[in-house]
């Protein structure tokens, strides 16, 4: 078999597959849960400010989102959240990581024609176990060429992949809807980085676009994916 021209890196959680809106649902519902401690605004802030303070203990995913609505509780509460909140929301937990797989617009189709003619990764953070689960519901498991659950996204991070797929960085591209995890480093490793939005992206995932940097470049779906690819790697 020929060797592939180019390497194609895919983020999943939101872009491959729906992930954020699930985590909005139950936020929806610890708001529901805590409304007689606190309003709904300040309790979304103090939600992401644990967050935020718990990445380094518990990494992306479920759980250390679950751990950080039930330290949230306590704190809003001052020590008084009833036992059945904190039930209901391990509860919540366990029911996301439940949850069926949805393929957004366009993945079910672009993703088996770049696989015939591209090395394809799948690289994205998160709890592993989940992100297994996930990626075997997907049906898409079998066209990657690696899967790499990592617990962040660097520069760093991407260049090691990248070596250790014998890939060349300017014959690489990260595509995700992460300006913050999929696009930036993979830029500073010296890959292409393509964004595709999503209608809900978590606030630490949000960066300022490199607009003028000549590997960047933005597309609204995954169908127009591989014109790109074919402009880019001739």
């Amino acid at each position: 078999m020929a060797e592939k021209c180019a390497t194609i890196a895919f983020d999943a959680d939101d872009t491959l597959w729906e992930n954020e809106q699930f985590f909005r649902m139950t936020q929806a519902r610890f708001g529901e849960l805590l409304a007689d401690f606190t309003d709904p605004d300040h309790l979304a802030e103090r939600l992401l400010a644990a967050e935020r303070r718990n990445l380094g203990h518990y990494g992306f995913g479920i759980k250390g989102f679950v751990l950080s609505m039930i330290e949230t509780a306590i704190e809003v509460t001052e020590e008084r959240v009833p036992a059945a909140v904190i039930g209901e929301l391990i509860a919540a937990g366990q029911e996301m990581l439940r949850h069926p797989i949805h393929l957004l617009d366009g993945v079910e189709e672009t993703i088996p024609a770049l696989a015939e003619e591209f090395e394809i990764l799948l690289v994205t953070k998160g709890d592993l176990l989940d992100q297994e689960r996930k990626l075997a519901q997907s049906g898409l498991g079998e066209l990657f060429d690696g899967v790499e659950v990592v617990s962040d996204k660097t520069a760093t991070v991407y260049s090691s992949i990248f070596e250790r797929h014998n890939v060349t960085p300017d014959r690489a591209m990260m595509v995700g809807n992460s300006m913050k995890s999929d696009v930036l480093p993979p830029i500073a490793a010296g890959a292409w980085g393509v964004y595709i939005p999503h209608n809900f992206t978590w606030e630490i995932e949000q960066a300022k676009a490199p607009d003028a940097h000549p590997r960047y470049r933005q597309l609204s779906s995954l169908r127009d994916l591989p014109a790109l690819i074919a402009s880019v790697f001739v």
